[in-house]
């Protein structure tokens, strides 16, 4: 919404809503006392059909050598400047007729029949009620995970039996220094009227659905440029004793994205199988290892910092 403001002083003359109206875009707010400018403008007309003659003539005689050149140009440029005269007092008459810049519902009347306001005096306030925006923060670590057009609900104590559903419209691009949030834009349906400009909501950001991937700690992946690694634990065969052993196989491997401490795999390893978790810059290729699992990280999707 919008507070709707004198662009220019005067004398109120005519009010034409009443508090709490709805309005469409253009419709007449208030109109200030143009006297003194109607008055300026019959001159300013005056003016400027007089330099028109005075333009046509100095034409026709221009045509005939008997005016010179410069003199036409001095007709022109006097006609030029009186309808410029004319246009800025109608702007000044216009800027002293307020009117609603949208359509949507009004405050309450800020000015009376007769007062003398200043330039940017308060006339009232215009809120678009439906559709309506919906402002919310999320902290700077869940910035990436959300996006233009996913599907918001809102909930308020004002209509406690009900949640209202919209998308986002727009991110702001600065994180703010003070929180460590960011601003983002939700714009909702409210044909009932239930929600109002300032009122508090709770937010919450639809996900959209995504497919299950494969996630393993990131502490596993070996990153080289020319391919990034895992080793992955296999059970073979010992050729000279016949007995089961494990050994490490180096797969190459695409990674996805990140989300905590892990990240996903989107080729090179399949479900089910082992990899190391820890440790992985001191091993090589068909290394016999044994499992110890009680020296393993404890990974997060969502790590949080240690209290101090």
């Amino acid at each position: 919404g919008v507070t709707v403001s004198a662009e220019l002083g005067g004398k109120v003359s005519e009010i034409a809503f009443e508090s709490g109206d709805r309005v469409e875009a253009g419709d007449l707010l208030v109109r200030l006392d143009t006297t003194a400018e109607e008055a300026q403008l019959r001159s300013a007309e005056a003016a400027e059909k007089l330099a028109r003659i005075n333009l046509d003539r100095n034409r026709g005689l221009r045509a005939n050598k008997t005016v010179s050149q410069s003199d036409l140009d001095t007709a022109e440029a006097n006609y030029k400047q009186a309808t410029a005269q004319v246009e800025n007092v109608k702007a000044t008459i216009a800027k002293k007729t307020l009117r609603a810049p949208f359509s949507g519902q009004l405050g309450l009347r800020q000015v009376n029949l007769g007062q003398i306001i200043e330039q940017g005096t308060p006339v009232v306030t215009l809120q678009t009620i439906d559709p309506i925006y919906a402002d919310f923060s999320l902290p700077q670590q869940r910035f990436s995970s959300v996006a233009v057009g996913n599907e918001v609900r809102i909930t308020t104590d004002a209509a406690e039996d009900k949640s209202f559903s919209g998308k986002i419209i727009a991110i702001n691009p600065e994180i703010d220094q003070a929180t460590r949030t960011v601003r983002i834009r939700s714009t909702l349906s409210n044909q009932e009227e239930l929600l109002r400009p300032g009122m508090f909501a709770n937010v919450k950001v639809i996900m959209p659905q995504q497919d299950d991937v494969l996630a393993i700690p990131a502490t596993s992946v070996l990153y080289a440029p020319y391919g990034d690694t895992v080793f992955v634990i296999d059970t073979t065969k010992d050729e000279a004793t016949g007995e089961e052993q494990k050994t490490l196989r180096q797969q190459i491997i695409r990674l996805g994205r990140t989300r905590g401490d892990y990240v996903a795999v989107v080729t090179g390893l399949k479900e089910g199988e082992t990899v190391v978790t820890s440790g992985v810059f001191k091993l090589r290729p068909n290394m016999a290892v044994v499992v110890d699992n009680s020296l393993a990280l404890d990974a997060k999707l969502d790590p949080q910092p240690a209290n101090e």
